[in-house]
């Protein structure tokens, strides 16, 4: 029988133990898209956690009442009625980060983090934890999107534009550089490949190592990519059974 958690570590799980990205491996396709720089980072994870939560909590109080054989679909509809709104906020009061994000934003809808807490947590537990979940979740997809910005932007630009929606400032602005970014100021240059999609996939290859070693030194197995297996909708899936592998 599995140990019961408290909420406190019902939240924490999502931090490092299972963090979506670098632990679980879901969701790294808007991870490496939007995390180019700090704004956008945050403001996906902050859009990804608001329907984190307002799904699972939905899910989790219909738990009982949607029938087996059509959640997945139903879960789907739950997760596009949050997105939409979420979208239309930002769009109603950030438009410049809904441009940033751009189709990424409407495809959280799709996102294996959301879809996966519906059908490996959400429904199998109560309205309270699954909201916490859906925070915990939430703020580790974010830390790890963030992190991934940080690296890319600093070394692939030599500045950090330390803005959400608009309102921050840059490096550049905090040292009075003008035009002259941080690593041209130390006599370095700034490497462009980091902002491009090879950088993208090194810099999430040097997070996952990291989380690795750090979740081993406190006696947890790595994450594998497990393909297939690790999908919500493996069950259902019609080239699974056909013993394909899908794109995602």
């Amino acid at each position: 029988m599995a140990e019961k958690k408290t909420l406190g570590q019902e939240f924490t799980k999502g931090l490092l133990k299972e963090n979506p990205v670098l632990r679980l491996v879901l969701g790294t396709c808007p991870t490496l898209a939007v995390s180019t720089s700090i704004e956008n980072a945050i403001g996906m994870g902050v859009a990804a956690t608001m329907v984190l939560i307002c799904s699972n909590i939905v899910i989790s109080a219909l738990r009982k009442v949607i029938p087996n054989k059509v959640r997945i679909p139903c879960y789907i509809v739950v997760i596009a009625a949050f997105v939409t709104m979420v979208q239309l906020l930002v769009k109603a009061f950030a438009p410049s980060l809904d441009e940033g994000l751009g189709i990424y934003l409407p495809l959280i809808v799709v996102n294996c983090i959301i879809l996966g807490r519906a059908e490996g947590f959400a429904n199998k537990n109560g309205v309270l934890a699954s909201a916490v979940d859906g925070v915990g979740m939430g703020v580790g997809f974010t830390i790890a999107l963030t992190l991934m910005a940080a690296i890319r932007e600093f070394f692939g630009s030599g500045n950090l534009t330390l803005k959400v929606i608009g309102y921050g400032t840059t490096l550049k602005d905090i040292f009075h550089l003008g035009e002259t970014d941080i690593l041209t100021a130390i006599g370095l240059e700034p490497i462009l490949i980091f902002i491009l999609a090879p950088g993208g996939f090194f810099t999430f290859g040097l997070l996952m190592a990291c989380a690795n070693k750090l979740a081993e030194s406190k006696g947890k197995p790595k994450a594998e990519l497990k393909g297939c297996e690790a999908c919500p909708m493996a069950a259902t899936c019609g080239m699974k059974a056909e013993g394909k592998e899908c794109a995602e």
